[in-house]
C-alpha cells in the first residue's frame, strides 16, 4: 500500500470512527442492555465472545484492503436511518431483538457510509459475527433448553449407570449417591449451544476450508454441543453426589464451563482432519478463500 493509499484508508478510517461514535451514542440504551445482559446473565454470557471473534475475523482478513476500492456511498446514512427506526421500534414495542439489532446496524452502516459496499463485502464473516451479540428471546432459549435438558439428563444417566455408579433419573433430575442434581442448574446446554455457535463460526472462518465443508461443520455444531455438554455434566453430577461441600461441585460446573469449549474446538479440528483422511476435498483452489 503506498503513503498516499495509506493517508487516504487512515482519512476514512477516522471518519468511519467519528460515524459509529455517533451511531453508538443513538444506540447507546441498546447497547448497554446488550453489555447488562452478557455480564449479568449467564444465560447469555455468550454475547461476550461475539466482539473478540469479529474482531479476530477481521484482522485474518486485513490483507484484502489492498485488493478493493474505497467508495463511500450515501447509503451509509440513509441504512443509519433504518437502523435507528427499527431500534426505535423495538424498543417502543417491547421487542427486544429489534432494538438491539437496530443499533448494532446503524454502527455497521458507519462503515457502509465511509469504505462502501465493497469493501464491507471482504469483511463479511467479521460482520456477520457481530449478529451475535443479539441475546437470544426467550422463547426461543425455551424451545432448544427444554429437550436438550432431556436430552442430557438421558446420556448422563446412562453414562454414570455403566460407570457402575448408583443414580436414578425422574425427569430432569438426577440423583447420585442420594444428592439430587437438577440438570437445569448444573449444565442444562443452552449457554453451551450459544457458546459453541460463536466457537463453531470463527473455527470454520479462521481456517480455509471450501464453503460447503463449513456448511458441513456449522451444521453438525449442534451435535457436538450436546455430546461436550453430557461429557460437562457427568463429572459435574458425580462431584455434586459425592463431594461434602456443594462449592465444590460449583467449581468443577464453572471449570468445565470453559474446559468444553477447548474440548469442543479440538472436536472440530479432528472432524477436519477426519475429512482430510476420508479424502473429501476441504481445501479451497484459493488459499485465501473465505
Amino acid at each position: 500500500m503506498s503513503n498516499t493509499s495509506q493517508r487516504h484508508f487512515t482519512t476514512l478510517g477516522i471518519i468511519a470512527l467519528a460515524f459509529a461514535a455517533v451511531a453508538a451514542y443513538a444506540g447507546r440504551a441498546a447497547l448497554r442492555d446488550i453489555w447488562d445482559l452478557g455480564w449479568h446473565n449467564e444465560e447469555q454470557s455468550h454475547v461476550l465472545l461475539a466482539l473478540p471473534v469479529a474482531l479476530w475475523l477481521a484482522y485474518l482478513r486485513r490483507g484484502r484492503v489492498r485488493h478493493e476500492q474505497w467508495r463511500p456511498t450515501w447509503l451509509g446514512p440513509l441504512c443509519m436511518l433504518a437502523g435507528y427506526g427499527i431500534s426505535l421500534f423495538g424498543f417502543s414495542t417491547g421487542t427486544d431483538i429489534l432494538w438491539h439489532f437496530g443499533a448494532i446496524s446503524m454502527i455497521l452502516a458507519a462503515g457502509l457510509t465511509t469504505f462502501g459496499p465493497g469493501l464491507l463485502r471482504q469483511f463479511m464473516p467479521a460482520i456477520v459475527a457481530l449478529l451475535f451479540l443479539l441475546p437470544v428471546p426467550g422463547t426461543l432459549r425455551q424451545e432448544i433448553s427444554i429437550p436438550l435438558q432431556r436430552a442430557s439428563a438421558a446420556s448422563a444417566h446412562v453414562l454414570i449407570d455403566i460407570m457402575g455408579l448408583p443414580v436414578t433419573r425422574d425427569g430432569n433430575v438426577l440423583t447420585v449417591n442420594g444428592h439430587e442434581v437438577k440438570v437445569v442448574d448444573a449444565c442444562d446446554g443452552m449457554r453451551m449451544v450459544s457458546a459453541l455457535a460463536i466457537v463453531a463460526y470463527a473455527f470454520v472462518f479462521s481456517v480455509p476450508m471450501r464453503n460447503n465443508v463449513r456448511a458441513l461443520i456449522l451444521a453438525i455444531s449442534p451435535a457436538i454441543a450436546i455430546v461436550v455438554n453430557v461429557l460437562r455434566l457427568v463429572p459435574t453430577a458425580i462431584v455434586y453426589g459425592y463431594a461434602e461441600h456443594e462449592s465444590t461441585g460449583d467449581l468443577v460446573h464453572d471449570i468445565g464451563g470453559w474446559a468444553v469449549l477447548g474440548l469442543a474446538l479440538i472436536l472440530l479440528w479432528g472432524f477436519l482432519r477426519f475429512l482430510r483422511w476420508l479424502e473429501v476435498p476441504v481445501d479451497p483452489h484459493n488459499v485465501d478463500a473465505g
